[in-house]
Order: C-alpha cells, then structure tokens, then sequence
C-alpha cells in the first residue's frame, strides 16, 4: 500500500517522475506475476504496457486507493486478452540456437526442479477452469478483494466467492491426488 496514496496519485497526473516510480514500485510486481500466471510470452513487456496505459490514464480515474488497484488490475487484465488474441493471430517464429556460445549452463538437477516445480503447479492449474484460475490468480497474486475482483472480471461477487470455493477445492483434491497431505 501506497502511504499518502492522495498525494502520490495528484502528483502523478502532474507528471511527478517520483510519484511514477512509487506507484510502479508498489504495483509493478503483483501485475506482473498476474501477467505471468496468464501465460504471458513477455510479462515484463505487458507489465511496462500496463502503466503506460496507467500513466496516460490517470486523468480519467477516480476514487481511492483500493479502486486504483482494482483499475490498474482491470487494465492488466484487458491488455493480456489482447495479447492472447495478437498470439492466435500469429504464427510462432523461433530462432536458431548458437550451440557454440560459450555460455553457462545450468546444472542438470537445477533445470530437472525446476521443470518438475513446473510442471506440478501446471497440472494442478490445469485442473481449473479459465475463471477460477483467474479468480485465485486475482486474490493471491495480485491481492484483490472479492469485491475488486468481481469488478475486474466483470462478474457478481456472489459468481466470484462460487468461483474462488470451488476453484479452492479442485486444488486441494489435485494436490492430494499427488500424495502430498493438507
């Protein structure tokens, strides 16, 4: 949470290069990790896309500091369907690898973790439904209450609270699934 976030925010749409960097020091994490948790190719790219159009935008909003969150989210949320969409409407390109280029190379165990860390939040992710990924991704992640997230997704709270509960426990069963005790 931004202290003084009143005066950050009027000094921010006065174009205060301090009152940016405490914003984005405040919010660019917790976006990008909502970006990544998407699927986002470049989350890092899609964040710094984010509050720009946070930035330019400021004029335009209204309300407190919880609402702010909730709108940068919001814009967060909107700007990585249209990655998703620029992604479908493209055809993946991949460069050749230099074998030769004298880099380091993480160790094998180091790679095999990872890899497996992966994979199991994958599949446990996997046993969810687009929405209540979205949903916990939004409370965890990101931090938002069900109220925000109700209004970034553009459902009820009530939808959002079904959501979260059932997304919950579709966790807690694949988790068990994979012999590891709650």
């Amino acid at each position: 949470m931004i202290e003084g976030f009143d005066d950050v925010l009027a000094r921010a749409r006065k174009g205060s290069g301090d009152a940016f960097a405490t914003i984005w020091t405040d919010l660019s994490r917790p976006v990008a990790a909502f970006l990544r948790s998407r699927g986002a190719d470049d989350p890092d790219d899609l964040t710094s896309e984010v509050f720009l159009s946070v930035f330019t935008g400021l004029d335009r909003f209204r309300g407190d500091q919880d609402d702010f969150r909730s709108w940068v989210f919001t814009i967060a949320h909107r700007r990585s369907v249209d990655a998703w969409r620029r992604r479908a409407r493209t055809v993946a390109v991949a460069p050749l690898a230099d074998d030769e280029d004298g880099g380091s190379v993480p160790s094998a165990e180091d790679g095999a973790l990872e890899t497996l860390s992966r994979e199991r939040v994958l599949a446990v992710l996997g046993t969810l439904t687009d929405d209540q990924r979205e949903v916990l991704t939004l409370r965890i992640v990101a931090d938002l209450t069900v109220e925000q997230v109700a209004a970034v997704m553009d459902k009820q709270v009530g939808a959002v609270k079904a959501l979260q509960r059932r997304g919950l426990a579709s966790v807690r069963r694949a988790i068990e699934r994979q012999g590891v005790p709650l």
